[in-house]
């Protein structure tokens, strides 16, 4: 059963979408039960000027992502660092058992978009080289033939990898 907080963030999700000219990109996924999470983040100032995500999966999921998106928003990139797997579940008021492991996906997607924007700063990435969101590009699966996102690194449908 899940709670009041995560119906609500699966029903009415925030901060979905891309942001284009994103600072850091952070994409995450698990081949076992088809959840992909892929998080874009704006930074001014050493803050989380803005942050979208796109997630393909369950409820918790979609949730997850919806409830890190806020608990990032505004925060500087070291208090965002801190949003842990046990916050994120509290945050939504618990999630079932077998659920527990989408709010590392979304803890993770996040950190990776952090790590991305830094590692882009320093000078270690190219922007060419970070995951780019190309809705009008898609891959079909070449196991079950379901349509994927360009950037997904395993189906949506069965789990397999792209």
């Amino acid at each position: 059963m899940y709670s009041e907080i995560v119906m609500d963030h699966f029903t009415n999700p925030r901060n979905t979408g891309v942001i284009e000219d994103a600072d850091g990109v952070g994409e995450v996924g698990n081949p076992v039960c088809g959840d992909m999470m892929t998080f874009y983040i704006k930074v001014k100032d050493n803050v989380l000027e803005d942050v979208k995500f796109n997630t393909f999966g369950c409820v918790a999921a979609i949730a997850v992502s919806s409830i890190v998106s806020e608990m990032a928003k505004g925060k500087t990139l070291e208090e965002a660092k801190r949003i842990s797997k046990k916050g994120v579940a509290e945050a939504l008021g618990g999630l079932p058992k077998n659920k527990l492991h989408c709010s590392n996906l979304g803890a993770e997607a996040l950190s990776l978009a952090i790590k991305n924007y830094e590692d882009r700063k320093a000078g270690k990435v190219k922007d060419s080289d970070s995951p780019k969101e190309h809705a009008e590009e898609s891959v079909a699966c070449s196991c079950c033939d379901a349509v994927n996102p360009s950037e997904a690194k395993f189906c949506m449908q069965c789990g397999g990898k792209l």
